[in-house]
């Protein structure tokens, strides 16, 4: 299991918490993104694609800890840009710890061995290190020779002081399934208690749009890499519901949640999620869910979402399945997704062609050529 059972505790009673005051929407993590800068240039990203003036922006401290409270959520993850160039963010995290939610501290390591000492090891601090394959891939991920190896030795070194450590691992076009296998072997090897995986996200301002998977391409990758894990005893802990783990071997139809994982950062409460950067920002964590569009935003409600598997945006989903259907989740949990036999049927595509017409999303590709 890729989360501790406290963790998974506190989430569902938060959970019910949220059912008894009748909320439809509620956030279940809160994307704080201090800062854009990075120490990388990585292919597939393009949260760094912003001129020198904002890059240099940093969140305050005082920032942070209000956009904690006013959210509520009971998980912080921490991603960027690089966050531990911030030179607050020991006092972000220690303000947040204190509260006592759970810190994802997202970090491609290159800094962190030097950093250690000005974090305290807690059952709410965990550092979700930035690790996208074996070395040869991971490197080639992030265009820098080398990263693969430091990142490697943060883990030993943070695991050595008993910090709470998970693997980060985004899945772009052209892996091997078995490549990946073996990377989630090692990843387990090296101690840490989970890996949280995703398909990469066609981010417009990427440098690369090459590297992106499309659903299916995910799913049938997903599925081939579980079938490996299961040949082998299915010895892998995955920081996600299973559920989530079940809708990337492609057996679910979910629809994307994105109000529960909200995103504040330099400009604001970023509209809609994470990953879309130039839809608008509101000015509060309230005007986000009140005044955000939502319907306008998921598969096949808008061509910019019709390739996302994102874990930000489906995880919810996923938690709310768990909710609704616990003996369903516990089968997963016990034996795994299926991985075998037809895909869930996608969603029907309503911004393209006439008004109500339904378009399977993998038939989208044959609409434009």
């Amino acid at each position: 299991m890729g989360i501790p059972v406290v963790q998974a505790y506190r989430i569902a009673r938060y959970i019910l918490e949220q059912k008894l005051k009748r909320n439809k929407r509620y956030p279940l993590v809160l994307m704080l993104e201090p800062l854009f800068q990075c120490n990388l240039a990585c292919s597939g990203c393009g949260k760094i694609d912003y001129p020198d003036e904002i890059l240099r922006k940093r969140m305050s401290v005082e920032d942070a800890l209000n956009a904690v409270d006013e959210c509520g959520a009971p998980v912080v993850s921490i991603p960027g840009g690089e966050p531990l160039i911030h030179k607050e963010m020991p006092k972000i995290v220690e303000g947040i710890v204190a509260r006592k939610k759970f810190v994802y501290l997202c970090t491609n390591a290159l800094l962190l061995e030097s950093k250690l000492d000005q974090y305290t090891p807690s059952p709410y601090l965990t550092f979700s290190i930035h690790l996208d394959g074996n070395k040869d891939r991971h490197d080639e991920a992030v265009c820098r020779d080398g990263t693969f190896d430091k990142a490697v030795s943060a883990i030993k070194a943070a695991r050595a002081r008993g910090f709470r450590v998970t693997a980060n691992c985004t899945l772009y076009a052209g892996e091997d399934p078995e490549d990946v296998a073996n990377f989630f072997d090692h990843a387990m090897s090296l101690g840490v208690e989970g890996i949280m995986m995703s398909p990469g996200y066609s981010y417009q301002h990427a440098p690369r749009q090459d590297v992106f998977l499309g659903r299916r391409k995910s799913k049938e990758l997903f599925r081939s890499i579980f079938k490996i894990g299961k040949q082998r005893g299915n010895k892998w802990h995955f920081n996600q519901s299973s559920m989530f783990v079940d809708f990337l071997a492609g057996n679910q139809s979910y629809q994307c949640t994105p109000w529960a994982n909200p995103t504040y950062n330099v400009f604001g409460w970023q509209k809609p999620c994470y990953l879309l950067v130039d839809e608008g920002y509101a000015k509060s964590f309230k005007e986000l869910m009140e005044t955000t569009e939502w319907e306008k935003y998921g598969v096949g409600r808008n061509p910019k979402c019709d390739n996302c598997m994102a874990h930000c945006g489906y995880e919810g989903t996923a938690v709310e399945h768990t909710i609704a259907s616990p003996l369903t989740a516990l089968g997963v949990f016990l034996f795994g997704p299926k991985l075998d036999g037809e895909f869930a049927p996608e969603l029907p595509v309503l911004h393209q062609g006439a008004p109500g017409i339904a378009i399977p999303v993998d038939q989208i590709g044959r609409l434009k050529r």
